[in-house]
């Protein structure tokens, strides 16, 4: 198995191993990495606006496209919902054994209505698992059928039933392989699997409905968020490119265990893949890892998708929250923990992530690791994104609920400022794009954002190991950052 640890010495220009011989069974598999990391520029000065690097491969923005980028911020941000304690995760072995059997303490807050809109929600995204295996953190991943997946229950798929592997991209270095077998998610501790023809699927409990404000609209974006200043604010660090046509999206994400301070905020770093205007026709795919309390009620950073075809208003959801991404694996999770993270000053790990469109059938496929295809989204789930993508971004983004009068402290990435550098700072590398004829190829004429410098900013570097990549994140309220 391929693995995805980095060394990289940023003063001394020098390979150093990266890997201690103390390792769990799992990762004891992973093969070592090293890798150099040239020194780096001067930490550059973000703000609102977009500003030229000094790399050769950024251009000056436009006003134009500055107000178009920032239209898109505002569409991909989410609002805060209500939060409840999070419950123990002892299980009964009723729950184990069945679905829809949850041994739930009755709520005297929580009407009727509510709780038989609940049960009926988890019923139709609950599938009959023919087996459910615990997780160390308390996750119940159930073994659903392929063919039985929420997927198929959307009007367009009914009938369907999964394709086979694409073909990968030219200029693809991974394992290239469905059986590749690094997982590094936390619920395969468990020392079980999923059998061949099934897929693990995070279950939805009750109490996961009970943090939410809304059930109809449990897992999924708002319509909008407000922008002013007694709005919930969405901060972002990202590198992006556009202006041409798109077909993917590859990058390597250093995955780490950020705080977040306050119930109704999140913490995240992904890969957008986007087409469409920014008005009810934004079409978006969206894949990373996050920290979310409320969406999953505990601070592990989690493996986490998402898709949209009208700007967030009825269509897509977190995960596999709703009908529509097809999944293939029966070894990845959609939604559990990740494992293992990076520490400071430590050890790194980072994932590898891809999204690129099949030439044959036009749908969106993703994997994950090195070689392992999770699936895919349906071309016609889309309008937009049926065809191309016209812009690809990369970094991080955070909510800032100001829910104390004053800045949140919840980190973006490492939670420290990208000029800390390797072991320090966050990074994602090794950013690719996919063109027309399924070549991946190099960023080129790329940009970046940094709306609050003070409190979260990013930096670009460019070497032969790493490719294109960026540190990035920042600790959110400091004495810059009231």
């Amino acid at each position: 198995m391929k693995d995805y640890y980095s060394v990289s010495n940023t003063k001394k220009h020098m390979k150093e191993s990266f890997f201690s011989s103390q390792f769990t069974t799992r990762q004891q598999q992973c093969k070592q990495q090293n890798h150099v990391v040239s020194e780096q520029t001067s930490l550059l000065n973000h703000s609102l606006k977009l500003s030229s690097s000094s790399s050769t491969s950024q251009n000056t923005l436009s006003p134009i496209l500055h107000v178009f980028v920032t239209l898109f911020l505002v569409f991909t941000s989410i609002s805060p919902i209500l939060s409840h304690p999070i419950v123990s995760s002892n299980s009964s072995s009723s729950e184990l054994n069945s679905h829809n059997n949850f041994n739930q303490t009755f709520r005297p807050d929580v009407s009727l209505h509510k709780l038989r809109r609940i049960r009926a929600h988890l019923k139709k995204i609950n599938k009959p698992p023919i087996k459910t295996i615990k997780s160390p953190d308390g996750d119940l991943i159930d073994c659903i059928i392929s063919h039985q997946q929420p997927a198929f229950d959307h009007p367009k798929l009914k009938g369907q039933k999964p394709l086979d592997p694409p073909e990968r991209p030219k200029g693809y270095n991974g394992d290239n392989r469905e059986n590749a077998t690094n997982n590094f998610q936390l619920w395969v501790d468990s020392g079980e699997e999923c059998p061949k023809g099934t897929i693990p699927i995070r279950r939805t409990t009750e109490q996961d409905f009970l943090r939410a404000n809304s059930v109809r609209r449990f897992g999924r974006k708002p319509r909008g968020v407000r922008r002013d200043s007694t709005g919930t604010g969405h901060e972002h660090a990202v590198m992006f490119v556009n202006g041409e046509q798109y077909y993917g999206a590859k990058a390597s994400i250093n995955v780490w265990t950020p705080r977040v301070t306050d119930q109704y905020e999140f913490s995240l770093s992904q890969i957008w893949v986007i087409a469409g205007s920014f008005g009810n026709d934004l079409n978006t795919i969206e894949a990373g890892w996050q920290v979310s309390p409320e969406l999953y009620g505990d601070n592990y950073p989690r493996f986490f998708t998402y898709w949209t075809t009208d700007a967030y208003q009825a269509t897509g959801c977190y995960n596999l929250l709703c009908s529509g991404f097809i999944q293939t694996n029966n070894r990845i999770a959609i939604g559990a923990a990740i494992s293992p993270r990076s520490i400071y000053s430590g050890r790194q790990f980072d994932i590898g992530l891809m999204v690129w469109k099949d030439p044959k059938h036009g749908h969106w496929w993703l994997e994950f690791g090195s070689g392992l295809l999770v699936g895919y989204w349906p071309a016609n789930l889309f309008s937009h994104l049926r065809s191309h993508a016209s812009m690809v971004q990369f970094g991080g983004e955070i909510v800032n609920s100001r829910s104390r009068g004053y800045h949140t402290g919840t980190q973006m990435g490492s939670g420290h400022f990208s000029e800390e550098g390797f072991r320090k700072a966050a990074y994602f590398r090794n950013l690719q794009v996919v063109d027309w004829d399924n070549n991946l190829l190099p960023l080129s004429n790329i940009h970046q954002l940094a709306d609050h410098s003070n409190c979260y900013d990013i930096k670009e570097g460019r070497n032969n190991v790493w490719g294109t990549y960026f540190y990035y994140g920042g600790p959110g309220r400091n004495v810059r950052c009231p």
